[in-house]
């Protein structure tokens, strides 16, 4: 594919938070650790304390959850080999984490992990005797499963109508046989379709849960180049960070430094993304997956009849660490706590309720990583590329919305003027005359001129709109092409990247067009990519 590149203003995709980050604004600079360049990195490895994580731990859980995969044939040595290297100290890990969408969902999940690998890949250039291992936190215990229950193909919507209750790694996938006969339908009968379906059905039929398909899929697409998947919802691990699980929950410690640090930021005109409780954590068992809150001096789970004291929450917490699950503002301290981590990719939301937490990790006594905008794109394919050049769009113009082109592409095609300004500067010169003569007369027929002014410009107004309306009805056909591809390249209005699945992509391309991304995303130039399909 070709690609070109876009500043993310020009995009107006993005929030000020971001572009701000992004410009390295210093009032920034109490939020984070370094901002996101390779001196920022060269500083942060200096300071970067090596014997905090549990390595040995590390490595056996993820032995242990790629027991199913063969991890010695060729194509999977590199997995096999960073999981090795996570056990000495000057390996790290570049994180990303996500949800368990149906089928990966939309593309910016492979975005996501294309950036996390190259970035792994450009530290490991730039810091020769370092080793960094791109790793994808899957994201096991939300349970939210309206998220994460259906994908698009060409903008057509598949779900997965499934009684969800609990963590959805631990959803039975027996029900899933009608999605999959969709997807694959969707899909077509290419070559690369075929070999896309046969992945996906053994993904999906071969194991029970869809944390289990999700890792098989994921490290079957990108397993070659090195990443590695973790499910952190294990017992060993969560033990490990059993007192701060607890500290947190009497003390509350999350809730004030979080508070603390959403307050300095809205000082300095960002708006926080990220909401923390005076208890950041769900209790997990079985099917359930509640909040925990304090009520009357008890410890309560909503929607059960569950209740601890101050002294059986310790013993809960001390037995059965697995049952107490971080949320989203909880879940980085968590990461932090049982990884050699030394950066987090994140989409521009992400990146903002990060800002909230630094202080936290700073009262836990964590390194805070560098945070890192994730790479983000349009896919252009031949016939939309070819309508295009035909309407002569630039693909910076596809980022307005679909009312500002079209009224652009009006104005830059029409033969007729469209605008009365030139009339109404020499309406309002003559009002001035007429000013000017009524004023001796009656100081108040001013006023009375300026209200006629006022009603004439109105008239005007909506004169130019009946003449911009007209002029369309005469571009009819151009005007609904370019209503047709704003709409493929920006279903529902936005990105592609946020509704779309890769499935659409992989189906024309194979195996090259995740290669495509690898080859094109640059992590750290901060750049919209553009690809263009030859």
């Amino acid at each position: 594919m070709n690609v070109n590149y876009l500043d993310y203003r020009q995009t107006k995709c993005f929030s000020t938070t971001i572009i701000r980050y992004l410009d390295h604004d210093p009032q920034l600079r109490p939020f984070i650790s370094h901002f996101p360049t390779l001196e920022g990195f060269s500083e942060l490895l200096k300071t970067k304390r090596v014997v905090e994580t549990n390595r040995e731990l590390l490595v056996e859980v993820l032995k242990k959850q790629y027991a199913d995969l063969d991890l010695t044939n060729l194509t999977n040595t590199k997995v096999l080999s960073n999981i090795d290297s996570l056990l000495h100290p000057n390996t790290f890990t570049v994180t990303t984490g996500h949800q368990l969408n149906l089928f990966t969902g939309p593309l910016y999940l492979i975005f996501k992990l294309v950036t996390t690998i190259n970035l792994a890949e450009a530290l490991a250039i730039q810091f020769p005797d370092k080793k960094f291992v791109p790793l994808y936190w899957m994201a096991t215990e939300d349970h939210d499963f309206e998220e994460i229950n259906h994908t698009f193909i060409r903008r057509e919507k598949i779900v997965w109508e499934h009684p969800a209750h609990g963590a959805v790694g631990r959803l039975q996938l027996n029900d899933i046989e009608r999605v999959l006969q969709a997807y694959a339908s969707l899909l077509g009968s290419s070559e690369h379709a075929q070999k896309l379906v046969k992945l996906v059905e053994q993904a999906y039929t071969q194991h029970s849960t869809l944390a289990e398909a999700t890792r098989y899929l994921v490290h079957n697409l990108l397993g070659g180049y090195g990443l590695v998947i973790l499910d952190a919802n294990q017992p060993e691990l969560k033990r490990t960070f059993s007192p701060i699980v607890l500290q947190d929950i009497v003390q509350q410690n999350s809730f004030k430094c979080i508070n603390r640090s959403s307050h300095q930021l809205e000082n300095v005109g960002i708006d926080v993304q990220g909401h923390t409780r005076e208890i950041n954590f769900f209790y997990l068992k079985d099917q359930l997956r509640e909040r925990l809150v304090l009520k009357n001096g008890l410890y309560q789970v909503l929607h059960s009849n569950l209740v601890f004291d101050q002294e059986q929450l310790q013993q809960e917490v001390q037995n059965h660490p697995e049952r107490f699950s971080p949320n989203v503002m909880m879940r980085p301290l968590y990461q932090e706590h049982i990884l050699p981590n030394i950066a987090y990719i994140g989409g521009g939301s992400e990146i903002a309720y990060w800002l909230q937490l630094k202080s936290n990790f700073e009262y836990y006594q964590l390194d805070f990583p560098i945070l890192v905008l994730r790479n983000s794109a349009l896919i252009i394919n031949q016939k939309q590329n070819a309508q295009l050049k035909k309407l002569g769009l630039r693909i910076i113009d596809l980022f307005d919305s679909i009312q500002t082109l079209q009224k652009k592409w009006v104005f830059s095609h029409t033969q007729h003027p469209l605008t009365l300004n030139q009339e109404w500067q020499e309406l309002s010169i003559i009002f001035e005359k007429i000013k000017t003569q009524a004023s001796p007369i009656d100081v108040s027929l001013v006023s009375s001129t300026e209200a006629i002014k006022a009603r004439l410009h109105q008239a005007l107004l909506r004169l130019e709109k009946k003449l911009l309306k007209a002029e369309k009805r005469n571009h009819r056909e151009a005007l609904s092409r370019i209503d047709r591809l704003k709409n493929e390249l920006f279903p529902q209005g936005i990105l592609q990247e946020r509704t779309e699945n890769f499935g659409s992509f992989y189906a024309r391309q194979g195996e090259s067009f995740i290669q495509s991304l690898v080859e094109s995303f640059r992590p750290l130039d901060f750049q919209f990519t553009v690809l263009n399909e030859n």
